[in-house]
């Protein structure tokens, strides 16, 4: 089953989140390779695709578990989770109806 995974960063995020990118990618290209990520990426602090100093305010995670327990454990072992990006995360079951 697929599940969301939406999560809030706090206050000026931008740099915890730069040094914390590149390993958050590679967990969410593992993800992607097993052919169990439906979507993922941030959600810009302005209305604009390139946010500069403004950041983000938090991320969009969508991919496949066997579990709510499985998402949940994954959600918690994110590199920004480690790093102090995120202030919340939620996680939720997702059922897909379009596309």
């Amino acid at each position: 089953m697929f599940y969301a995974i939406m999560s809030e960063d706090v206050p000026n995020s931008l740099d915890k989140r730069k040094g914390a990118r590149t390993d958050h990618l590679a967990r969410l290209n593992q993800l992607k390779d097993a052919g169990r990520l439906l979507l993922a990426g941030p959600h810009p602090a302005t209305d604009s695709e390139d946010p500069g100093t403004a950041g983000f305010t938090g991320s969009l995670i969508v991919a496949e578990f066997d579990s709510l327990d499985d998402a949940r454990s994954w959600a918690d072992a994110d590199p920004y989770v480690a790093a102090g990006v995120y202030a919340k995360v939620e996680v939720k079951p997702f059922k897909r109806v379009l596309p």
